[in-house]
């Protein structure tokens, strides 16, 4: 049920980056799909977001940049290894100068290059470029 949320949020924000609006409202709502947006605002790809009323159904506004290509949540189980990560981001990233697969962990939702350095596998969560 989870990722299915995060998958309609991404696919939302995919939707209005191709219209070319500035913001994106997302709802309902997870703290998996925070962590989603935290990691791409970090890396640059969206401008900020605000969660508002997290306790209850809550919203989500997001302000886009307009440098999102493609993002997804993967709906189905993916396990990787340490060791895989960079095969399974050069199967999955159209290139290997950009994008980001995006890994829930024991230390939490990371990407794959810091899962890397930490040397920590995990759940694939989605991806985003």
């Amino acid at each position: 049920m989870g990722r299915r949320i995060l998958n309609d949020a991404l696919r939302t924000i995919v939707n209005a980056e191709r219209r070319g609006m500035a913001k994106a409202h997302l709802q309902p709502i997870s703290t998996v799909m925070t962590s989603f947006l935290k990691i791409m605002k970090d890396h640059g790809y969206i401008k900020d977001f605000k969660v508002y009323d997290p306790h209850r159904v809550g919203k989500i506004t997001v302000e886009l940049l307009g440098r999102i290509n493609d993002c997804r949540a993967l709906t189905y189980r993916q396990d990787l290894k340490a060791k895989e990560i960079e095969k399974y981001t050069y199967n999955k990233l159209p290139t290997h100068q950009w994008g980001y697969v995006v890994i829930t962990t024991p230390n939490g939702v990371l990407d794959h290059e810091e899962a890397s350095r930490q040397n920590v596998g995990g759940q694939v969560l989605g991806y985003f470029y």
